[in-house]
């Protein structure tokens, strides 16, 4: 957690000092960071605030060759795991302070989880959002009970006047980074994962851009069992992580996207303490292209009635995706750190993802413009039991033979094989079918 006001050092005393980035650490050091005992502390701390969320043996697994159990973070008040990191912080500030309030740029789910807890322990908390802000995430933060203010066209300008404002009021100015007292909270996940699931292979965590979650839980569960595999994963368009990991300090130069859908996706938000840890605790750290994202968000709505956006799936993703081989046959944890996701773009990506499991395509083809003509075609649409989604006639513009018709129709099928069985149905009674490629 990054600290910004005329009182920086008001958290310096909470736990021990934070190395410099050019310090060279061993994993003794790193512990002394973010000791296991801090991490319990936090637990303590925080568990009447906080959901103890399942971590539930999941329907996945007989499909996949291993037994997934998924930790759904999701269903913190705020759908989002950073509440622990934000209710230990919020806990952990001087009783003056508390009084005089926080202030947060109003672009994120780390916002929503300052608005929720800082309502509930009686913090004023201030949030600025920029203009170009989802409109669900600023209604929430209201809600929530942080004072909402509108200023500038970017989250960058709103974080740059949430600042001004910091230093002319007084307030603590908070934004998401790696103090160790925000990754003592997050780490309260790797605790109760290893008491919820005994003799844990491994675990797979979101990574990218903000790997406080990864660090903080890292640093719990190798503790408590050296031998579980963390593992780590970010998107393929947004290797930020790993660029870093490489480089040996955050990589300020990479390029993040502004997309709703990738939300702590991308973007470099880390600092070097979470960069160090997940360098000396993380065993692998790998990539997964959006589709497969997609497709796990699809396969989190089918199989485990979870809603849940980008950062929520990437971690399942690697193991839909086949990103992790080594772990078939094993014991694995998954976390599905969040479900903040907008309805437009909910219902974008799960119409985008049945298209790439194809379960829904579009097809083309020229018929005579004759009566029955086209119930013929919909009996053979029928017959295969594919449902149809929309049909469209075009007669002006076609330039087959006088007297057809083109039609463009888009069906929903079972699965792959289905759709397979419809393609050749349709070119052995139209030939010049054209079949829509995703």
């Amino acid at each position: 957690m990054k600290i910004v006001s005329q009182n920086e050092e008001l958290l310096r005393d909470a736990l021990p000092c934070i190395p410099q980035p050019s310090s060279r650490t061993s994993l003794a050091s790193c512990n002394k960071l973010i000791r296991f005992e801090d991490i319990r502390a936090a637990a303590f701390k925080i568990q009447s605030g906080i959901q103890k969320t399942p971590c539930m043996y999941s329907r996945l697994s007989k499909q996949y060759g291993m037994d997934i159990y998924l930790k759904k973070e999701f269903l913190q008040y705020t759908g989002s795991v950073k509440e622990r990191g934000v209710l230990y912080l919020l806990m952990s500030l001087p009783q003056e302070q508390q009084r005089r309030g926080v202030i947060v740029a109003a672009d994120s789910t780390f916002s929503l989880a300052v608005a929720h807890h800082g309502s509930a322990l009686r913090v004023p908390v201030l949030a600025v959002a920029p203009a170009g802000a989802p409109a669900g995430r600023a209604r929430l933060c209201r809600e929530y009970g942080a004072a909402l203010v509108t200023h500038g066209a970017s989250g960058k300008e709103a974080q740059l006047h949430a600042r001004r404002l910091a230093r002319e009021r007084g307030y603590l100015y908070l934004e998401e980074e790696d103090s160790a007292v925000y990754l003592s909270g997050l780490g309260t996940v790797g605790l109760e994962m290893y008491e919820q699931v005994p003799k844990l292979d491994a675990v797979v965590f979101p990574a990218g851009g903000h790997c406080g979650l990864l660090a903080g839980s890292a640093a719990a569960l190798k503790h408590l069992n050296p031998h579980i595999s963390v593992i780590g994963v970010e998107s393929e368009s947004y290797p930020v992580l790993q660029q870093s990991l490489k480089a040996g300090h955050p990589a300020e130069d990479q390029a993040c996207n502004n997309h709703h859908f990738y939300g702590d996706v991308s973007g470099v938000c880390f600092g070097s303490n979470s960069l160090q840890l997940t360098g000396k605790l993380v065993d692998k750290v790998v990539s997964v292209r959006e589709e497969d994202i997609l497709i796990s968000m699809l396969r989190l709505l089918e199989y485990e009635r979870a809603t849940v956006d980008a950062e929520g799936a990437i971690a399942l993703a690697a193991l839909l995706a086949g990103k992790l081989p080594e772990l078939k046959g094993k014991r694995v944890a998954v976390v599905i750190c969040s479900g903040n996701l907008e309805l437009h773009l909910l219902q974008q990506c799960i119409a985008r993802a049945l298209t790439l499991d194809n379960r829904v395509c579009r097809f083309s083809l020229v018929i005579s413009d004759c009566p029955g003509d086209m119930s013929k075609l919909l009996d053979v649409l029928a017959r295969e039991e594919a449902r149809v989604l929309d049909i469209k006639q075009e007669r002006t513009f076609v330039t087959s033979e006088l007297f057809t018709v083109e039609v463009i129709c888009t069906v929903e099928t079972r699965d792959k094989v289905h759709t397979a069985q419809l393609r050749s149905a349709l070119l052995e009674r139209y030939p010049t079918t054209a079949w829509t490629e995703r």
